[in-house]
């Protein structure tokens, strides 16, 4: 019997976010109206958040593969070659609107969902990462919202047992209304034992595993698909709940019954629920799937199809069985105290048909509703290139060393170790290098191998101009891993940006893509996995373009690896790359004058790989073990952060001939590593560098317990530190804001 007792009406379409147009495509592939839930299965499935509608023609332009790539974009995470036998598998994704809604769940059922991705392809999760935008510190809502998320985040990712080992934290005016979360997982794997999605076999058992289904959740995809506005707060229970401990426990049961032989496609229930995982293992397979959803463990009485089909109930599972071993499988689960239930069987009927006791209540055309998702080509319009600001029109500071203070003790630039104090960078006993550095480093099971781990972005650049922000954000991750001695290897990303619907942000998003794209092929850095999350946007206000680039890397040996603290008196600096004083877009010009101005600096991605090459070839050879990567601030700020990571002071006697001190400390220009060396090292490695075309010189000494500047200021380590250090526990230990 088919069961279709609700009119659908042009509000209700409207409410599942359908457009007219698309419910009228829908319904012409069907050829009738649909039923509740299949209304709400298409809107799962063609929202933004599960199709891709806006991005997915400008993603094509990406680089997925090289030789080390073993799956690329379409699984639940990527998965590259690290040696040996073994694979690294790792993704990044968004929970930005839950997080704004209720922020300690938001975040973690963010890392939750991240780490089912990972350990869905048959990984045990290592490590786990995360990039975090807020509103203004002035903002009432900004210290609960970091409260909120780092609590959750340091609280679901501790309790499962996963080291939180790197990351960023960022504030500006324009996360006011709609935060940023992205969670990134990583994972080892035996490279021939990957477990993948696609169904195969006709009339093998479908099994639902994991915790049971509740109301939590439910239209959480659609949801992250709108932007918000005034009623934000009525969205409050499409944010799900979860549970790190029956997370944990679902692991291990599913890394047991892998072992065992018996699965031949899983797929995390993520967004959208039993509605994607279920229809995107059959399509993928090229085959039928036929559901009888009672059979699904309900945790709340009097739960309907719709609701079934579109809970978001977190720590759950979809798999396909080999025929005659349920009984091994479920044992299994029952040992790791979890739900495990036959709900249904694949079929050679390219059908999605739900039934609900002997009814029918979905009966759709199951690749038609990933195949024909609507695909738009959103008109979008380049964004005017800024004016290039000189640096001889940018005021002097009325003191080199006070506006270096202002700088690390800014709530951009500030240590962020109230944060990641939170969260255990150690459980496990293979973090090598935590949290603080250019890159963190996690050995590789018993090493001497290791992964260099990183998540970054500067949204400031990719706003003032997307394909160089674009190009920026990969060549940082690459810096930032090559900085600690790792080979980089691939990037995850998450596409945080406002309305496509815009003109403006959809240029936005294409520049940064096609930023994105010329680095990665520049940098031999492929993109193997990612997640694009829209409309964070607030009654019209959107967000900084926000592509964040989560790097992985490999160093062959972790005991050959650098770090940023400078380690001996009389060590010389030399700077590795050329200082052109670039400050428009610079932090300096933004906290010391107040202006958000300018083109970004340029990336010169030839340049990038040089420079990039030989730096890691001085860690390779034990040449150098003092590395720091130039970013955020300059010259000034980097070695200012080298300082106060190991207790000793520098001096930078002047500033090239013609360049304003200024300029010369805080510009951010490109593809620079500051080096500290002892002394009889450095004219070799100046003579190489020159042997090679690659900029280098010195440009200071390790010495004393300050900073002495150019034109002779000084300023204790211990007075930068405590700025540094002292602004967020003070921020957020005042008055508690009104949630």
């Amino acid at each position: 019997m088919f069961r279709n007792d609700v009119p659908i009406t042009p509000e209700l379409v409207r409410q599942h976010g359908l457009t007219p147009d698309e419910y009228q495509r829908f319904r012409g592939l069907i050829g009738r109206d649909p039923t509740l839930t299949e209304l709400g299965i298409v809107s799962a499935m063609w929202n933004e958040h599960c199709s891709y509608k806006s991005s997915r023609k400008h993603l094509r332009g990406l680089p997925t593969t090289g030789p080390w790539v073993i799956q690329g974009p379409g699984e639940n995470a990527g998965v590259i070659d690290i040696g040996d036998g073994l694979a690294c598998v790792f993704k990044m994704e968004s929970h930005n609107h839950p997080s704004f809604i209720e922020p300690y769940q938001g975040a973690a059922t963010g890392v939750g969902g991240i780490l089912r991705d990972v350990f869905t392809m048959g990984a045990r999760p290592i490590a786990a990462l995360n990039a975090l935008r807020f509103g203004s510190p002035d903002h009432p809502r900004t210290r609960h919202l970091v409260s909120g998320v780092v609590a959750g985040i340091g609280g679901y990712g501790n309790s499962f047992g996963v080291p939180t080992v790197g990351g960023a934290v960022g504030f500006h005016p324009r996360y006011d209304g709609n935060i940023l979360v992205n969670a990134m997982a990583v994972g080892l794997a035996k490279a021939d034992a990957i477990f993948y999605a696609a169904a195969s076999g006709v009339g093998n058992p479908i099994v639902y595993l994991g915790s049971k289904t509740g109301r939590d959740g439910i239209h959480g995809a659609t949801m992250a698909s709108a932007e918000f506005d005034a009623e934000t707060e009525s969205k409050r229970p499409t944010v799900q709940v979860g549970d790190p401990f029956a997370e944990k426990l679902l692991l291990e049961a599913c890394l047991e019954l892998m072992r065992s032989g018996a699965v031949i496609a899983i797929q995390d229930m993520g967004a959208a629920g039993l509605t994607c995982s279920a229809v995107e293992m059959g399509a993928k397979g090229d085959l039928g799937v036929e559901l009888d959803i009672e059979k699904v463990p309900a945790r709340e009485a009097g739960m309907t199809p719709y609701e079934m089909m579109l809970s978001e109930s977190q720590e759950r599972m979809l798999m396909v069985l080999k025929p005659g071993m349920e009984a091994e499988a479920e044992a299994i689960f029952v040992k790791w105290g979890l739900d495990f239930a036959v709900i249904g069987k694949t079929t050679d009927t390219l059908r999605f048909v739900v039934k609900w006791h002997g009814d029918v209540v979905a009966d759709l055309p199951i690749k038609e509703l990933g195949d024909e998702a609507p695909l738009y080509d959103r008109p979008h319009i380049a964004n005017t290139h800024l004016p290039e600001i000189q640096a001889a029109d940018v005021a002097a500071p009325a003191s080199l060393t006070e506006a270096l203070k202002r700088l690390v003790g800014s709530p951009e630039l500030c240590s962020k170790r109230w944060v990641y104090e939170q969260y255990d960078h150690f459980i496990g006993g293979n973090t090598v290098q935590k949290p603080g550095g250019d890159a963190a480093i996690v050995r590789v099971e018993d090493g001497p191998r290791g992964l260099a781990l990183t998540a970054d972005v500067t949204p400031r650049y990719c706003e003032a101009d997307p394909v160089e922000g674009g190009r920026q954000a990969v060549a940082e991750a690459w810096r930032n891993i090559t900085a600690v001695g790792g080979r980089p290897l691939a990037i995850t990303d998450n596409l945080n940006f406002g309305n496509p619907e815009k003109p403006e942000v959809m240029g936005q998003l294409v520049g940064c893509l096609q930023g994105i794209g010329e680095a990665c092929k520049a940098l031999d850095f492929p993109v193997v996995s990612g997640n694009v999350s829209l409309y964070n946007e607030t009654n019209g206000v959107g967000i900084l373009p926000t592509p964040t680039i989560g790097g992985v890397g490999v160093l062959d040996d972790v005991a050959r690896h650098a770090t940023i603290a400078l380690k001996r008196e009389g060590d010389v600096l030399v700077l590795v790359g050329a200082a052109e004083g670039w400050l428009g877009q610079s932090i300096y010009l933004s906290v010391i004058e107040g202006r958000e101005e300018g083109a970004p600096p340029p990336v010169d991605l030839s340049l990038e790989r040089r420079n990039g090459d030989f730096v890691r070839g001085l860690i390779a050879s034990g040449q150098v073990d003092t590395v720091h990567d130039l970013s955020d601030g300059g010259l000034a700020v980097a070695l200012a952060e080298m300082a106060m990571a190991g207790s000793f002071g520098a001096t930078l006697p002047e500033a090239p001939e013609g360049m304003p001190a200024h300029a010369y400390l805080f510009g951010e220009d490109q593809a620079r590593y500051l080096v500290a060396v002892p002394a009889e090292a450095a004219t070799d490695i100046l003579y190489a560098a020159s042997a090679q075309g690659i900029d280098a010189s010195v440009v200071g000494v390790v010495e004393g317990d300050g900073l002495t500047l150019p034109g002779g200021q000084t300023i204790s380590v211990a007075e930068l530190r405590d700025a540094h250090e002292g602004w967020l526990p003070a921020y957020m230990a005042s008055l508690p804001a009104a949630a």
